[in-house]
């Protein structure tokens, strides 16, 4: 921790919101002459890696500035009336449990940045599509940012757009379909959330989300919360997803273009889940209480459907997209996220927590080298690169193999990699739930939980072995193994899954007193 000035923290988080958008309207001016390097486009393509690069730096910074020592603590604070006959304010601030969000989109968005520089995207121009990514990576940021329940519903859909345009414009085959079936979806779940976050905010005279934290639903009914729960909760559970509200993301996994995935599985996924945790568990406790064995319930069963889905997927014969059958995974993974929060304890929300971070590293390193795959391949279908292209990676390209193997090991959660604190803690949360659950219940929940995580080991390792082992045919392509970007682009993520594994204290020493303070009542 560095010592860091309060007022620039507060202009430190007020970049890292607002920076992305102005970059965004600079991608779209002529690129002066000084700059253009060989070509306009890759100018662009500069301006992208430089805006993220900063904007990564100065989440680097906050995260060091903060006080770990008060982690609970709401700090970087900004507070500005914006439209006073509402009480809307532009209310910004961060604590342990938004800071790694923080961290984590503004890293995997330069990620994707330095990737598409090296590898640009096919398709419209490039202005474009460096316009849509500062403008996706600003909504992100903010909606993890901001403290008012307009701004992170204004925040949650500004998202929508960008990404529907990534998918539409630079996807792959069935494109169109996808994008219309992404934002149908999402946006038939905001409407309803947005009618439970304004009844929440009448009802209780405030939108402001610490406020109503420190409230801790006193001031609003038991009928009013289990209203706001089932209203809000359905938007935040399409966009999470949860199993049954799922069926968007494999269709927008397998057309989006490599970084589209990266951040939809790395950061988009992230905002529902933590919109259960910031407002609904401190805000209307008594009607989250109603509604927890529900949402464990469809959690575990997303956890089983997941894992059946992804075998069937990886079975021979079955023309198994390898994009789809990630994508499938992640309603799995999402599962324990989902059955932490429900558990509604301290142990069940800070695996919640740590599994959104783990499934953001290690999911989007899968999708950056599924996306190498299909550069080599030109296929993602399972059986494709299996016999015909035979993409026997682990003599054709060793350390290609080796990081797809290490991303499956990661998934499945392998003790000492990132992936198994987060899965293990939200279970230990169902072995104890929290006073006025069903123990019995949970404990099923838990049990299916469990038997889960052996399905997801199965498939992973029948991924693994039909990609990376065997002899490849005499008349196979040659295939490059590692270049310098995709090592470049990738190393920070394996870096970081492995000292999450061996090192949790890192993570869930920021959580834990945010977490504590939040399910007691109230944040200061």
């Amino acid at each position: 921790m560095i010592d860091i000035n309060e007022s620039v923290m507060q202009f430190l988080l007020a970049l890292i919101v607002v920076g992305p958008l102005l970059g965004a309207a600079a991608a779209l001016l002529p690129a002066p002459p000084g700059l253009k390097g060989k070509s306009p486009d890759q100018a662009v393509l500069r301006h992208g890696v430089t805006v993220t690069g900063a904007i990564l730096i100065a989440a680097i910074v906050l995260a060091l500035g903060f006080d770990h020592d008060q982690p609970s603590k709401m700090q970087a604070t900004t507070d500005i009336s914006w439209i006073p006959a509402l009480d809307v304010r532009i209310h910004l601030g961060t604590d342990g449990i938004s800071l790694p969000l923080l961290v984590l989109t503004a890293l995997l968005t330069f990620l994707c940045a330095l990737h598409s520089y090296f590898k640009p995207p096919t398709g419209p121009s490039p202005k474009a599509f460096v316009a849509l990514l500062l403008v996706l990576e600003s909504g992100t940021l903010a909606t993890f940012a901001v403290l008012d329940l307009i701004l992170f519903f204004l925040a949650f859909e500004t998202v929508l757009i960008p990404m529907y345009f990534l998918i539409a414009r630079w996807g792959g085959e069935g494109r169109a379909e996808a994008a219309w079936k992404f934002i149908l979806y999402t946006l038939l779940g905001s409407v309803v959330m947005l009618l439970g976050l304004l009844l929440i905010g009448i009802k209780a005279g405030t939108f402001d989300m610490v406020a109503l934290a420190t409230d801790n639903g006193r001031s609003l009914t038991t009928s009013v919360q289990v209203i706001a729960v089932l209203a809000v909760g359905i938007g935040l559970a399409v966009k999470t997803p949860m199993w049954p509200l799922h069926s968007w993301l494999p269709d927008a996994h397998t057309a989006a273009p490599t970084v589209g995935s990266v951040l939809l599985a790395g950061v988009l996924l992230k905002m529902g889940t933590y919109g259960f945790v910031r407002i609904l568990l401190p805000a209307a406790p008594d009607g989250f209480r109603t509604f927890a064995p529900y949402l464990a319930a469809f959690a575990v069963v997303g956890i089983i459907y997941g894992s059946l889905a992804c075998l069937a997927l990886a079975k021979r014969g079955a023309k198994g997209d390898l994009k789809r059958l990630i994508a499938y995974s992640s309603v799995g993974h999402m599962g324990f996220v989902l059955l932490g929060v429900a558990t509604m304890t301290p142990t069940g929300v800070n695996g919640a927590l740590f599994a959104n971070i783990a499934h953001g590293l290690i999911t989007g390193l899968l999708f950056f080298l599924v996306g190498a795959l299909k550069d080599r391949t030109g296929s993602t279908d399972l059986d494709t690169l299996a016999k015909e292209t035979g993409a026997a990676l682990y003599g054709k390209a060793p350390r290609l193999g080796g990081l797809l193997a290490f991303a499956a090991v990661a998934s499945l959660g392998l003790p000492g990699l990132a992936g198994f604190w987060g899965e293990m803690l939200a279970l230990f949360g169902a072995f104890d739930p929290a006073e006025g659950l069903s123990r019995p219940a949970f404990l099923t929940f838990m049990a299916i939980g469990a038997f889960g995580t052996l399905l997801t080991a199965a498939y992973l390792l029948v991924v693994v072995r039909r990609v990376c082992m065997g002899a490849a045919p005499q008349d196979a392509p040659e295939l490059t193994d590692v270049r310098s970007y995709e090592f470049a682009a990738w190393t920070p993520l394996v870096v970081l899954t492995v000292v999450a594994g061996l090192w949790p204290k890192a993570l869930l020493g920021l959580t834990d007193p945010a977490v504590q303070q939040l399910l007691a009542g109230g944040t200061r």
